[in-house]
């Protein structure tokens, strides 16, 4: 795509927040040479960012009122949006001087994000749906200090394989990591272009724990697997939409993915399932951080406040197929439609059954993230 294309593609995606994929805004921005930091995403353009309203550092897809009704209820209008390609690129731009209210990361970041001494934990007793959120999934690694959470959850799911059940011959066989190693699917098959996913998701299929994800010997194992796959794959993406239309027109026959690709699919018709792999699908929770100098105190804690209310939990079960984090937001479901969903009124359901992500250290992130790029390269 033209830069030029990206930039027209930019403005009218921006008219319409909420329709990205996570990534695509920052590749689009990237590619038409506008710093990210300088524009947020959503509804507003750079420049006309409200001042007096919380700025939330997100995902993009995040960026949308269903999230945020009783903080619009209060203070008139959303938030502000910014959003970046991933957590880690997040937390750089963070280091780097940008602040913020808000931010976004994962279960395996909170260590990390912690010592970097970027955050505060968060003040409970200024959430009216705090007594509502599912303790599991914020008593983590890191994550309490004097009985404060750094991280209030908000959204919780799974990578796994989304494969055509039109298209893909199981021969007989169970679900597995190994579909995205099927030679006979080469140049069919397609993968999340993160590290933060996809090495994760090739340690499992090499069997690697995760305890020990980061021995020498363990970070080869993967590494070679991962090298392996690299002529089957007929694309790596940041983009989730790209993947979906590839599923959807039957290019691909099976892709990376998070929940939320085999529900739109599902919803377009596709024949696509979200596969239980034997070997156990890749597990995360995802919540909100408030930065250590957020201009906007109070109103950083009513846009958590209404990312863990029932509404939004609404949005983000029906709409996307991810968990939330409270625990009434279930109660809007069927036992059907969650199931159909591959979800549970109990998350320990659905994390224990799969491979729960483990903090890292930098040098590792570091590391991983290097020797994917080269992977993809063809190194």
């Amino acid at each position: 795509m033209k830069k030029s294309d990206y930039k027209d593609e930019m403005l009218e995606t921006m008219s319409k927040p909420g329709q990205m994929s996570r990534r695509h805004f920052h590749k689009m921005l990237a590619a038409a040479g506008v710093a990210l930091v300088a524009t947020p995403a959503g509804s507003r353009l750079a420049g006309a960012a409200a001042k007096d309203q919380a700025t939330y550092f997100t995902w993009g897809g995040y960026d949308v009122p269903e999230m945020f009704g009783s903080y619009i209820k209060k203070h008139g209008e959303a938030p502000n949006f910014a959003t970046f390609g991933g957590s880690e690129e997040g937390l750089t731009k963070m280091r780097a001087g940008y602040v913020v209210d808000v931010s976004h990361p994962c279960n395996q970041a909170i260590p990390r994000w912690v010592a970097s001494g970027l955050f505060q934990t968060v003040d409970t007793s200024k959430l009216s749906n705090w007594d509502n959120v599912i303790p599991q999934l914020w008593e983590l690694e890191g994550n309490v200090v004097e009985g404060k959470p750094y991280l209030v959850p908000f959204d919780w799911g799974q990578t796994s394989v989304t494969y055509r059940t039109d298209l893909f011959d199981l021969e007989g066989k169970e679900e597995s990591w190994g579909m995205l190693w099927d030679e006979r699917y080469k140049g069919r098959l397609g993968v999340l272009a993160s590290a933060a996913d996809t090495w994760w998701c090739g340690a499992i299929y090499a069997g690697v724990d995760f305890k020990e994800l980061s021995t020498d010997e363990n970070f080869k194992k993967v590494a070679a697997v991962m090298r392996k796959q690299r002529p089957l794959i007929r694309t790596y993406t940041d983009e989730t939409t790209t993947l979906e239309q590839a599923l959807a027109s039957g290019e691909l026959v099976a892709a990376l993915t998070w929940n939320s690709s085999a529900v739109t699919l599902k919803k377009q018709g596709v024949p696509v399932k979200f596969a239980k792999p034997k070997e156990g699908a890749l597990t995360w929770v995802c919540g909100a951080m408030i930065h250590k100098d957020a201009p906007n105190i109070d109103k950083a804690h009513d846009v958590i406040d209404a990312m863990i209310s029932v509404d939004a939990g609404k949005w983000l079960i029906g709409e996307n197929g991810y968990g939330h984090s409270n625990i009434k937001s279930f109660d809007e479901f069927s036992e059907k439609q969650l199931e159909d969903l591959g979800l549970s009124r109990n998350p320990a359901d659905i994390l224990k059954a799969g491979k729960f992500q483990i903090p890292q250290t930098q040098e590792f992130e570091s590391k991983m993230n290097k020797e994917f790029e080269q992977i993809k390269a063809g190194f």
